[in-house]
């Protein structure tokens, strides 16, 4: 049998510089028939794990009248908003639009976007940002008694019934687990198991319950 599994949790607070990271928005001449997409390249730099961050691109078409008629992206945290399909663009025509990077973990995330439109050509922007957070949990238990080769973490935002996550990819070989990619208010629940040598895990310890500060 497994041994009992009992948690114990701190929470501490470091200071995180958020960055302030741009990309320019100078326009440049459309080529005849062309559809142009700017600024190429998007910096969101650092942003809070619970907030997001809005930069805004535009669509610019030379001196014909151009259909744009959807728009591809990826990347994780990124969506585009205030632009809808299918949209005429006029000769020399500019057409703003949105997009927001919410990062959903702590650690960098790159994305892109293209245009698709019947100017024969899929002009691109890339994106890139990195999700921060000012806060962590530093999680701690006994260790089972039971030869075991390492333990699973698993976190549930703001309630302690329904399925959790998995945190960590491998199990971690110590009885301890520093949760970096929390949000500022919000309130998470903490279980544990341990994993044997064939991977089998134990059942989960009783949920331990921690609120981030605000600030």
């Amino acid at each position: 049998m497994w041994g009992r599994l009992f948690l114990g949790m701190a929470i501490l607070i470091t200071t995180v510089a958020i960055g302030c990271g741009g990309g320019s928005m100078t326009n440049h001449a459309v080529a005849a028939g062309k559809l142009a997409v700017t600024p190429s390249t998007l910096d969101f730099g650092q942003v809070e794990v619970g907030m997001d961050k809005h930069q805004t691109g535009t669509l610019t078409t030379g001196d014909s009248s151009i259909t744009v008629t959807s728009a591809d992206w990826t990347g994780d945290g990124y969506s585009v908003s205030g632009i809808v399909f299918p949209l005429t663009l006029r000769a020399g025509q500019t057409v703003p639009f949105k997009i927001t990077f919410a990062p959903s973990g702590v650690g960098g995330s790159a994305g892109k976007i293209s245009f698709q439109s019947d100017a024969g050509q899929v002009p691109q922007a890339a994106f890139q940002g990195k999700g921060t957070s000012g806060h962590s949990v530093s999680l701690a238990w006994h260790p089972a008694v039971n030869s075991v080769v390492g333990y699973n973490v698993y976190r549930r935002l703001a309630s302690s019934q329904g399925p959790y996550a998995k945190i960590n990819t491998d199990p971690n070989p110590e009885p301890t687990f520093t949760d970096a990619g929390v949000a500022s208010g919000k309130t998470y629940f903490y279980v544990t198991t341990a994993v044997n040598h064939n991977g089998k895990e134990s059942t989960p310890s009783k949920p331990i319950q921690v609120t981030i500060p605000n600030s």
